[in-house]
């Protein structure tokens, strides 16, 4: 966790409160962006104060990073099977996770404010990219060691271009096609025919 998220604990604090100052901080985090959230908006969102608000987070910041430590993101699919298909099914719940609550909308906000606050950005990355392109490079490590993809391609090269397509395609269209991770894979791994058939 982040040493901005929480301030240590005082008295016991109200679970029920906790959820609705993130809820209401990941919805504005969401629709301003981090530059147009406050505490007094978290807190009037909320249902709260602001002082209810500090004596949880340090500051605005720690509200933020608190909201990208808990976001609801789709579980890591199973390390089971051959390596393209796990490669295509981490392709694929990555997409789910930019697509779901408007995470894009929160990659924009953090890239915005990367040079004031990197923890938000860090805290994203640590958070949703960092452990699905560890996996996606893997798998295509183990592809790459039987020979597919071609042997003289790099996995950690791969696994950014595969991943960096779902944003720029998003970027370029404001939409990912439930079919774009499978194209996208096909373009550097095609398919053989006998995984074809499963």
């Amino acid at each position: 966790m982040s040493p901005v998220t929480a301030r240590p604990a005082g008295r016991p604090r109200d679970p029920e409160l906790d959820r609705a100052i993130l809820a209401a901080a990941e919805q504005l985090l969401r629709e301003a962006g981090y530059a147009g959230m406050s505490l007094e908006s978290v807190a009037a969102a909320a249902g709260t104060t602001v002082p209810a608000v500090r004596r949880r987070f340090h500051g605005k910041a720690g509200v933020a990073v608190a909201v990208i430590d808990s976001l609801r993101i789709e579980t890591m699919p199973a390390e089971s099977g051959p390596p393209r298909s796990r490669a295509l099914a981490l392709l694929r719940n990555f997409r789910a996770n930019l697509l779901r609550g408007n995470s894009m909308a929160v990659v924009g906000t953090l890239l915005a404010e990367e040079h004031r606050h990197p923890e938000l950005l860090a805290a994203f990355r640590h958070r949703l990219v960092e452990p699905r392109r560890a996996a996606l490079r893997q798998v295509l490590a183990e592809g790459l060691s039987s020979g597919e993809p071609p042997d003289s391609a790099d996995p950690d090269l791969l696994a950014t271009m595969l991943i960096g397509s779902l944003y720029a395609r998003y970027v370029a269209t404001s939409d990912l096609p439930d079919d774009w991770a499978e194209r996208a894979l096909q373009q550097v791994w095609p398919d053989a025919p006998q995984s074809a058939a499963h």
